[in-house]
């Protein structure tokens, strides 16, 4: 029993650390904006974490075979994430990394639920009208649009965040039409084929990576294994053990986990707008997704 009880501190202790990795992911971006730009911290990033995952999917005996069509998703997912990693990148340098990370985390299934009711026919609700409805105060309250003047809300950095958002969205939405591959093993070939098209795309111009100092070296280190590929692993083995429903609720600690670490290693203000703004998107996403109010206790 006592054995029992170990193990299960240990799962949702490494579950939460996840969490918090890939939260740091974007205070590693607004550090690395300093070093490099966005396409070589994309071949950087994911030929690091391409590495890695090959040992995580032979120790959990994944086959890496995929059909034709598996292969053109993948490809596609591939676009989608080039678009997501410079949007992701240039966010965060012109703006801040905890706002960016509230802003896309809960912006993003909120567009992911919009666009499947336009390309899957998805049935559209009173109560998901409603969530939507509170998804956008969310998202407003977020970008603090109540003090600002209209062209104050789509600075570069809100737009970028947008963007990042919204190819999220599409590479989601594109990854749920594959059916017969294992999600980690569709991971890796995006991550792959990332790190290929991108080496052929980035314009190599910040000079040599090993000159740089251990603050860039840690921070790739951090957001290649720790965000990227132990956060993202441990992810779908959790999704194997207590549910997709149950998983997926301790995403909602991204954004409040990023808003932390901008703080305390940024020095980025925390806003009541930006804290309050995260907490109506994450009810709304949770009523879009058919899931509990993760802010009410049970008993």
């Amino acid at each position: 029993m006592k054995s029992d009880t170990q193990n299960s501190f240990l799962f949702y202790f490494l579950l939460v650390l996840a969490m918090v990795f890939w939260a740091s992911s974007w205070i590693s971006a607004k550090v690395f904006s300093e070093y490099i730009n966005a396409y070589e911290l994309m071949v950087y990033r994911y030929f690091l974490t391409t590495i890695s995952f090959v040992p995580i999917l032979l120790y959990l005996k994944k086959s890496f075979v995929i059909s034709k069509d598996t292969l053109l998703l993948a490809l596609l997912s591939t676009l989608f994430m080039i678009l997501y990693s410079k949007f992701f990148f240039d966010g965060t340098m012109h703006g801040t990394a905890g706002l960016g990370a509230a802003f896309v985390t809960t912006l993003n299934p909120i567009i992911t639920f919009i666009l499947s009711l336009v390309f899957f026919k998805k049935e559209l609700r009173k109560k998901d009208i409603f969530a939507l409805l509170l998804g956008a105060v969310g998202i407003f309250t977020i970008l603090n649009v109540w003090s600002f003047e209209f062209e104050d809300i789509f600075v570069i950095a809100n737009l970028f965040f947008i963007l990042a958002a919204f190819s999220w969205a599409l590479l989601t939405l594109n990854n749920s039409r594959v059916k017969t591959v294992d999600p980690l093993v569709l991971t890796f070939y995006i991550y792959l084929f990332t790190t290929l098209f991108g080496y052929f795309i980035t314009p190599f111009e910040s000079g040599n990576i090993f000159e740089f100092d251990f603050v860039f070296w840690f921070n790739l280190i951090l957001i290649s294994i720790g965000s990227t590929t132990f956060a993202t692993s441990f992810y779908f083995i959790a999704i194997s053990k207590i549910g997709a429903s149950k998983a997926s609720s301790f995403i909602f600690l991204v954004p409040f986990n990023a808003i932390f670490l901008s703080y305390l290693f940024l020095d980025e203000p925390i806003y009541y707008t930006t804290i309050i703004g995260t907490i109506l998107s994450i009810i709304a996403v949770s009523m879009l997704n058919n899931a509990k109010n993760p802010f009410k206790r049970n008993g």
